[in-house]
Order: C-alpha cells, then sequence, then structure tokens
C-alpha cells in the first residue's frame, strides 16, 4: 500500500475507532433484583424474615393467625417485582392488603427490624439493603393507618 493510502486508512480507522461510524449499545447496570441474588436469595432473606418475625414480640401477633406460606409466596413476588426481577405481583395493592389492621409505625418499623437482621444476616451489601429499605418506605403511607 501506498504511503498516503496508508495514512488516509489510518485515519479512516481512528475515526471508526473513536466512535465516529460506529456505536455500541451501553451495558446496562444489573437490576436491584440481580445484586440482590435473584429469586433463590429474596425467598432465603423472607424465610429468615418471617422467623424473626415469628419470634418478634413487638409484632408476631399481627401474624398469628396468618397463612404463612402464602405470606412468604407474595411477599417474595412483591419483593422480586419491585426490585427489577421478572416476577408478577398478584396479591392485594399493600392499601387494600392492610385495610382494617391499624398497622402502627412502630410494628412497620418493627417489621423492617427483622427484615434487615436477615439482611445482615446474609451479608446483603449496605447499598442494597439501602435500595431495598427505600423501596419498603415507598409502601409505609399504604400500610400504616390503614
Amino acid at each position: 500500500m501506498k504511503p498516503k493510502k496508508l495514512v488516509r486508512a489510518l485515519a479512516t480507522l481512528a475515526v471508526l475507532l473513536a466512535g465516529g461510524a460506529c456505536s455500541v449499545a451501553p451495558m446496562s447496570a444489573p437490576s436491584l433484583y440481580q445484586r440482590l441474588g435473584g429469586d433463590v436469595a429474596i425467598t432465603a432473606v423472607v424465610d429468615d424474615a418471617i422467623v424473626n418475625i415469628a419470634a418478634d414480640p413487638r409484632i408476631n401477633q399481627r401474624f398469628a393467625s396468618a397463612a404463612i406460606p402464602s405470606l412468604k409466596s407474595k411477599l417474595v413476588a412483591l419483593l422480586c417485582a419491585r426490585t427489577g426481577g421478572p416476577c408478577t405481583y398478584t396479591g392485594l395493592d399493600m392499601s387494600s392488603a392492610h385495610e382494617d389492621m391499624n398497622v402502627r409505625d412502630v410494628e412497620f418499623d418493627a417489621l423492617v427490624d427483622d427484615l434487615v437482621k436477615s439482611l445482615d444476616k446474609f451479608k446483603v451489601p449496605v447499598r442494597e439493603q439501602r435500595e431495598l429499605l427505600a423501596i419498603l418506605g415507598q409502601m409505609r403511607n399504604a400500610i400504616v393507618g390503614h
């Protein structure tokens, strides 16, 4: 190849490599669902949190007559869906699910405490815990006081 053609070819290649004529789709960041470890990890945390709740005298009476298997599966589906996972939550919206229960702030906080114990037990990183707790916080007004 002649020197002028080589220089032109290299210049064209440099423009292409710099993005002048090609585009690369940016990689999307993993969802919170993925960063938590997916369905298996969410299920393990929920199972452990239910054990904590059952042992917590601040709130265990609220769950004394609950259908625990159904509660677990709905909570897993809810967390899966809200964290960007492939699940579809088919349960009631939070206001309807807690209607006439008169859940108090201290009870909501107790449940969150019990969940955090499980998140800590499974060594869920602080960033992911904060994101998950922010999602729960968004539901607070639909749960407390109804």
